[in-house]
């Protein structure tokens, strides 16, 4: 899930970023591919609706890191390069993301039953979110000042808790944030119905589409915290210092927040926006003293191989296990399961007890592919989308 190649070419690439990315997406494997769904630890675990686990901050995480790159990557070229030129590459390369989330969710049933899949695709996904936040986002940088951002930043904050607590929901009535009955929920199920909406609920969509708006709020946080790291007038000590600063701030406001509009990933409140773009900042400030300013570059390498190649190892880490669950083989008592599971039952389950069974594969699987990245990295093959 790196952020599309408009983003890689950047002169001023930070390697506190690309390790940050990194950690992020290495972090988003593991909680997305555990032995078994039925045994996890709770930290690994998304909150069960209102409140936020460590594992419910890694998307917006990742988004807040998108919106810190297009600072980076487009800061010394919208001022040079026809605005048209920068808006119609990124809007090609969130089309390509869009596609692959579609593809994502059609694969396998597209060759099997090419009908049915497409009757029951699931429209709303991570990489589809990440292409319509990247090119929005990009989009306001391009044709905005820092005021201006911070402005429409504040208004979607503002303007998305208004609407979804004091905006009646047809058929339900005000102020209501329960799974099925609030607006978000309800404009899913009226505009894409319910047969391409998560298949886990069909009711409604982590990823749907009135949500995706604060989350544009949190890739604009991520763009005005990299306008700020660029700047060159400040001294690395001050601006670390501010951004400890501000994200503490954004952090309490969020909490305060949350005691009237409930910090919740699956509805993206504004709360959350600023409770994890917070917690974002401070963790990208401390990052960037420690890698960038101090120097302290050792061990940095696992995650940076993870961070230049992230939308390589995000979509092969979600297409493989659905390959592989393709495959079917004859398990120890004659029943037909699964590559996954076999592999999961043969390698992990005699060994470990449940929970840890679960958590060894998802390890394992981290590390197979941090060998692989860390080959691609020494070979310079980066994968750009």
């Amino acid at each position: 899930m790196s952020e599309p190649a408009i983003l890689q070419n950047s002169p001023a690439r930070l390697l506190s970023l690309d390790f940050f990315r990194g950690l992020t997406v290495a972090a988003m494997i593991l909680v997305n591919n555990p032995g078994s769904w039925a045994n996890i630890y709770s930290p690994l675990r998304h909150a069960e609706w209102n409140g936020c686990t460590p594992t419910d901050l890694i998307f917006p995480f990742f988004l807040f890191i998108v919106g810190v790159s297009i600072s980076f990557a487009l800061g010394s070229k919208k001022d040079h390069v026809k605005h048209s030129k920068l808006i119609t590459t990124a809007f090609k390369r969130a089309l390509i993301l869009f596609g692959l989330g579609l593809f994502l969710s059609l694969f396998p049933r597209v060759f099997t039953e090419p009908l049915e899949a497409l009757k029951t695709v699931r429209i709303p996904g991570v990489l589809q979110r990440i292409a319509i936040v990247f090119f929005i986002s990009a989009v306001i940088f391009i044709k905005t000042t820092q005021k201006t951002q911070l402005r429409i930043l504040i208004s979607v904050l503002v303007g998305y808790w208004l609407l979804m607590t004091f905006v009646p929901v047809p058929g339900v009535g005000y102020s209501n944030l329960e799974k099925e009955t609030n607006m978000g929920a309800w404009l899913d199920r009226t505009l894409l119905t319910e047969a391409h909406l998560w298949r886990s609920a069909r009711t409604w969509d982590p990823e749907g589409i009135l949500s995706t708006v604060p989350a544009i709020g949190t890739g604009l946080f991520g763009v005005l915290i990299g306008s700020w790291l660029r700047r060159k007038d400040k001294q690395d000590a001050v601006k670390v210092s501010w951004m400890f600063s501000i994200g503490m701030i954004a952090v309490i406001i969020g909490l305060i927040w949350d005691l009237f509009f409930p910090i919740n990933k699956s509805l993206w409140t504004s709360s959350f926006v600023l409770y994890a773009g917070g917690l974002a900042t401070i963790g990208l400030a401390l990052c960037y003293w420690i890698i960038d300013v101090q120097g302290y570059k050792k061990g940095t390498k696992p995650f940076v191989v993870y961070g230049v190649n992230a939308i390589t190892v995000f979509f092969l880490s979600g297409l493989i296990p659905r390959f592989l669950n393709m495959i079917s083989i004859q398990s120890a008592d004659g029943s037909k399961i699964g590559a996954k599971e076999w592999i999961y039952q043969t390698f992990f389950t005699p060994y470990f007890s449940p929970i840890n069974a679960s958590l060894a594969g998802a390890i394992t699987f981290i590390f197979i592919w941090l060998a692989i990245l860390w080959w691609m990295y020494n070979k310079k093959i980066i994968i750009k989308v």
